[in-house]
């Protein structure tokens, strides 16, 4: 039988890792990352890590495993976190998923779209469009074709974006319908999903105490620290909300007053995206944090102990 998973999830700045480090506290837990910019290394302060007597107190996985020039999608998440939770469950621990990337959620507990690998040469077309007409004009032609998958993807993801792109022109199919057909009813853990139920005037207040605490932090010093490793502003991971306004702020095309205002909005959007994406799913169990805590705390001892009905 695979290890129960509680899963904690929510938009950005609803309070996912203090709720998880209370419950692992209280659970003898273990907390498996599941944040697509908490996995590079370097990138701390933008990105909300998890301080170091938090991680020194609570064990945290899939935290710094990859340089900000490494690629890491969610298959390679989902591979990572199984061996993560099988690591967990062989020392008798408990298992807390976190984070806020529901593609990676959504595959560690369903697995991955079946979908048709792309032709080399569709793929070619579509990178040499991309590099003529911009990010922002993919993705306004896969909301033409798409546009169920459009509204999911942000537009510096041009990897999903030529992706999805990719499985329309090769097969005249939308991605979002190969989506749909898989059903993803594979359940891969049993797993009990808690999401962070938020009003949305609170959490945009969250979001900007966050970012004015991410800019007195230091957030600035840690990005001129990774230009001078030699990492390029064009990355992948330098092109997440934050960091790419920052390294714009230093490079002198926003005054910080214009790059703070900038993340304050991306973050914002951002966190629309992931209520979107986290409102489809029926299995998540919506409750305040942390006025309903004792009520969270109460339905993860249910479900752990409920392991011999299983």
């Amino acid at each position: 039988m695979p290890p129960k998973l509680l899963i904690i999830c929510g938009p950005t700045a609803c309070g996912k890792s203090e709720l998880a480090l209370r419950l692992a506290r209280e659970l003898d837990a273990e907390i498996v990352n599941a944040d697509s910019m908490q996995v590079y290394r370097g990138l701390d302060i933008g990105t909300a890590k998890p301080s170091e007597a938090q991680r020194a107190e609570i064990r945290h996985h899939l935290i710094d495993v990859a340089d900000p020039d490494q690629p890491f999608s969610a298959a390679d998440f989902m591979a990572a976190a199984d061996a993560a939770i099988s690591d967990i469950s062989a020392r008798g621990k408990r298992v807390i998923v976190a984070g806020g990337t529901g593609l990676y959620i959504r595959a560690l507990l369903k697995g991955l779209v079946d979908s048709p690998s792309g032709a080399g040469k569709i793929r070619q077309q579509l990178q040499a469009e991309a590099r003529e007409l911009g990010n922002r004009a993919m993705l306004e032609k896969l909301r033409r074709v798409d546009p169920e998958s459009a509204a999911l993807i942000h537009p510096n993801n041009l990897v999903r974006i030529i992706r999805a792109l990719e499985v329309q022109r090769l097969t005249g199919i939308p991605l979002s319908r190969y989506q749909q057909e898989h059903g993803f009813s594979v359940q891969r853990y049993p797993n009990l999903q808690i999401g962070i139920k938020t009003e949305r005037p609170v959490l945009y207040q969250r979001i900007e105490q966050r970012v004015e605490r991410m800019l007195a932090d230091g957030l600035l010093d840690e990005v001129r620290r990774l230009l001078a490793s030699g990492w390029s502003r064009n990355l992948k991971s330098l092109r997440s909300i934050g960091y790419k306004e920052a390294v714009a702020h230093l490079y002198g095309e926003y005054d910080l007053e214009q790059a703070a205002e900038l993340i304050k909005r991306d973050t914002r959007r951002y966190a629309k995206r992931q209520m979107t994406w986290f409102n489809a799913d029926n299995d998540i169990l919506w409750l305040e944090y942390p006025e309903k805590f004792v009520t969270i705390f109460q339905h993860a001892i249910d479900f752990y102990d409920n392991e011999q009905e299983d």
